[in-house]
């Protein structure tokens, strides 16, 4: 397992996450084992978020329940949640009401007394800056968060929350996947007019991210589009798929690993974040942390999944 600096700095995470969105209908011992083979595999970063899970903060009360760690236990891993959406209204809420609200929230269900890294979710349309600051102050200087991301944002909406947020930016999880990949394609076709592809669709964030030390964090990294089905086996894709067939063959992986050493071979040093309930597909993720894709072949996947290179 390759581990990667958080943003600038001297803390490293592994560079595949486990993402527990979809635990809330598990047993016990099916949590405790899918935690369990991310542990034995180097995976100690698991994310949540307020929204997982019903009611509210339902995964992460699963995850405590299930797991039971010892105060020892816990300062091994990392645990990051978010908030800021809302379901049943007004969908989308950045006051620091509602953030220092939903922070105690996920404390309370995880039985802790401190998250290692907080992002707010989705962006706000109304959000009010000075409010988001006022909480990431309250919440840092009370030992309840020790580092803040965000999830979904744009660089001008990081830049505005940056202006008046006093803690660093360190992370940024936004979708992505060797088919769902518009932040880095755009780069690869700017100023081909004649091409879909030169359109900037993410304003830069790729580059963004990594001029200002913001580790990117990918999610749906298996997904085709928009929570369209995943593309490996998929019929829709059958020249990806023969690809990444043939590169299993040739490292001695599983499919899914060269899915995921398509994000991490990339020099942003991004986290693949794994929505899986799966324990062996946790471990053929892991096996593609540090496979050393070619240039050739990383552009070759590219190409495959439908994406031009000029």
């Amino acid at each position: 397992m390759r581990r990667v600096p958080l943003s600038d700095s001297d803390v490293t995470v592994p560079n595949v996450v486990l993402g527990l969105m979809r635990i809330q209908d598990k047993t016990d011992e099916e949590i405790r084992t899918l935690v369990g083979t991310a542990l034995d595999n180097g995976i100690d970063f698991f994310d949540h978020a307020d929204v997982y899970g019903t009611p509210e903060h339902g995964c992460e009360r699963r995850f405590a329940e299930a797991t039971r760690l010892s105060p020892a236990q816990r300062a091994e891993i990392v645990l990051q949640t978010k908030c800021g959406i809302v379901r049943s209204g007004p969908y989308f809420d950045f006051s620091a009401q509602h953030i220092l609200e939903s922070v105690d929230g996920s404390l309370d269900a995880l039985g802790t007394d401190y998250i290692d890294i907080l992002l707010l979710h989705r962006p706000d349309a109304l959000v009010e800056p000075e409010e988001v600051a006022e909480a990431f102050d309250a919440l840092h200087a009370a030992g309840k968060v020790r580092a803040f991301g965000v999830s979904n944002h744009t660089p001008g909406q990081i830049d505005l929350l940056r202006r008046y947020v006093r803690q660093p930016i360190v992370a940024n999880q936004v979708q992505l996947s060797i088919t769902h990949a518009p932040l880095v394609a755009h780069g690869v076709a700017a100023n081909m007019a004649g091409l879909n592809q030169s359109v900037d669709r993410d304003n830069g964030m790729l580059d963004y991210c990594r001029l200002h030390d913001i580790t990117i964090q990918a999610w749906s990294p298996l997904q085709a589009g928009f929570f369209t089905g995943p593309f490996l086996g998929s019929p829709e894709y059958p020249e990806l798929n023969a690809v990444i067939d043939r590169l299993a063959a040739r490292y001695g992986v599983p499919p899914l690993a060269i899915a995921t050493a398509w994000i991490t071979r990339h020099p942003a040093r991004m986290q693949v974040v794994l929505g899986t309930t799966t324990p062996q597909r946790v471990a053929d993720a892991v096996a593609g942390s540090d496979l050393p894709l070619t240039r050739a072949e990383w552009y070759e996947l590219f190409r495959a999944a439908g994406y031009a290179v000029p």
